[in-house]
């Protein structure tokens, strides 16, 4: 296992980013759970397409004892960082942001 790098915290207190993307042919989907290390490297790859369906995302703090569902927090950056470039939230990322703010389309176009 040389040379991978791990996604597991060092340190004593840090908060850890799950994205819960659904993947496989519909009917048979199946979550498959990635992390991210920061809130901003969870934002950045939902824009660049890097995740095929993605249903939540939870932070969580194993130290601290908490997770949090983050999934709407997310979303409003997404309208926010569309906002700031004056461009739509891209199609692939509309159903993710509609179900995260319990479908509020008017906000998203």
């Amino acid at each position: 296992m040389t040379g991978m790098q791990s996604t597991v915290p060092y340190g004593a207190d840090q908060t850890m980013y799950l994205v819960m993307d659904l993947e496989g042919p519909e009917g048979q989907e199946f979550q498959n759970a990635v992390e991210r290390p920061d809130l901003d490297s969870v934002v950045a790859d939902l824009m660049a397409a890097r995740f095929c369906n993605p249903v939540g995302i939870f932070a969580f703090n194993t130290l601290e004892h908490w997770t949090a569902d983050i999934s709407k927090n997310v979303a409003e950056e997404i309208l926010c960082r569309c906002d700031i470039d004056g461009t739509a939230v891209p199609e692939y990322l509309e159903d993710f942001v509609a179900n995260s703010l319990n479908g509020d389309q008017a906000r998203i176009r």
